[in-house]
């Protein structure tokens, strides 16, 4: 990486290193977005899988009575 930043400073193509600098970390932090957005999706998925198992047992105790 130095050497990179190096050859970008010798050119003076700074602005050009900043712009991939600032393009690659947000593409990094959206991609770190996008798959804690797909956990949480995944833990809400359970969770309301979760409560309609729960809601059917329920109404099957219910029932017996």
């Amino acid at each position: 990486m130095p050497d990179l930043i190096r050859t970008f400073s010798e050119r003076g193509d700074l602005a050009h290193l900043a712009l991939f600098l600032w393009a690659a970390s947000s593409s990094g932090l959206l991609l770190f977005a996008l798959r804690e957005l797909a956990a949480a999706t995944r833990r809400f998925d359970d969770f309301v899988r979760e409560l309609s198992r729960f809601n059917e047992r329920q109404m099957t105790a219910r029932s017996r009575r």
